[in-house]
């Protein structure tokens, strides 16, 4: 990021394709201590470790040795946790025919 995002909060628009693609870089490669779903009020773990990654036009993300998300990329939407230790992504899961799904992923901790 340069100088003058970060200066003046310049950057691209939320809920843009260009957006999304440039929140999907940045959690592509991060290593997932679990995955959790909300069901009926209750968080639920769904998965535990594994990866988020980019390939191709999908957001993957694969837990506790399965593929657990496929989702195209400029159909996503990730919010990052306040305390920048996850994100939550939500969207439309190719492995169950377009199913909107919405899990918090958090991540490893390693100090950069």
């Amino acid at each position: 990021m340069s100088f003058w995002k970060k200066l003046f909060g310049i950057g691209k628009k939320p809920g843009t394709a260009a957006y999304r693609i440039e929140e999907a870089k940045k959690v592509h490669g991060q290593a997932v201590k679990y995955v959790t779903e909300r069901h009926d009020g209750n968080e639920d773990i769904v998965g535990r470790g594994g990866s988020v990654s980019v390939v191709g036009d999908d957001l993957i993300v694969d837990t506790s040795g399965e593929r657990l998300l496929v989702i195209p990329v400029k159909s996503t939407d990730i919010s990052w946790l306040m305390s920048g230790n996850g994100v939550i992504i939500s969207g439309p899961n190719k492995l169950e025919d377009g199913r909107m799904r919405t899990v918090t992923v958090h991540f490893v901790y390693y100090r950069k």
